[in-house]
């Protein structure tokens, strides 16, 4: 099986940030560099995947002791970069597809996918174009997608309209506080120097309450949040109930 990518595809009026999308597609070609500018996704991805699973097993009653459990099911990925959930998603039995609106981002996500043997249907596009062409998927992913767009509000009703009737959307941002603000943007940029400086913009931080507010204007009900919590010891992240820095959101469509 190889990937399918529509490169060509012209995101529509959007909540993309001209900005945003320059500064990820300087960025593009280290996406799968485990120790390169996506170092952190890489490092806390594992949690996140575990999250995503857990909430769809519980969402469409699948048993994850399967080699596929999900089969069947549709998936979106937005702003899914050059492809790091798409990947273990499809591996998890999901028909998968990714947009972003960088196209490097999805020219790269598609040639890492072929290269696995994986039918992953990639796209330059925005959920705005998405809902235009009516499609709708069980699952919706927006993972660490919501702090670099342009407005908040439009950006997560579209995702909200994007999700079936009976289906699962999973979120994931950084909150707007001042703990976020000395250990996501001056700790992780200026001290640790695992993000490139200017990756972040803390006043477009996103409290939980927002991210709840949008979800609900798009029709979803809020199923509970959860906070990601890194251990400097360890060198690992853990689950956790502290959602004051790194946080996942689970919401459904009735």
């Amino acid at each position: 099986m190889t990937a399918a990518a529509k490169p060509a595809d012209t995101p529509r009026a959007s909540s993309a940030l001209d900005d945003e999308v320059a500064k990820f597609a300087a960025m593009a070609e280290k996406w799968w560099d485990p120790d390169g500018p996506f170092r952190p996704l890489h490092k806390f991805n594992p949690k996140r995947l575990a999250y995503i699973r857990d909430q769809a097993s519980a969402r469409f009653d699948r048993d994850i002791d399967q080699r596929t459990p999900f089969a069947g099911l549709t998936l979106l990925d937005i702003g899914c970069g050059g492809g790091l959930l798409c990947e273990p998603m499809a591996r998890l039995g999901f028909q998968v597809t990714g947009i972003d609106a960088t196209e490097k981002n999805v020219k790269t996500a598609a040639v890492h996918a072929e290269q696995s043997g994986l039918d992953i249907t990639y796209r330059h596009a925005t959920p705005e174009t998405l809902v235009a062409e009516g499609l709708r998927f069980d699952v919706v992913l927006t993972m660490e997608v919501v702090e670099h767009v342009a407005d908040v509000d439009a950006f997560l009703m579209s995702c909200g309209t994007l999700v079936k009737p009976g289906g699962l959307l999973v979120g994931a941002t950084l909150n707007r506080t001042l703990k976020a603000l000395a250990l996501a943007k001056v700790g992780a940029e200026y001290v640790l120097g695992w993000l490139p400086r200017g990756t972040h913009d803390w006043r477009k931080f996103v409290k939980p309450s927002e991210f709840a507010a949008g979800l609900r204007a798009g029709g979803l009900t809020v199923d509970g949040f959860a906070g990601m919590t890194y251990s400097p010891f360890a060198d690992a992240w853990s689950l956790s109930r502290d959602i004051d820095v790194n946080y996942m959101v689970a919401a459904h469509k009735a």
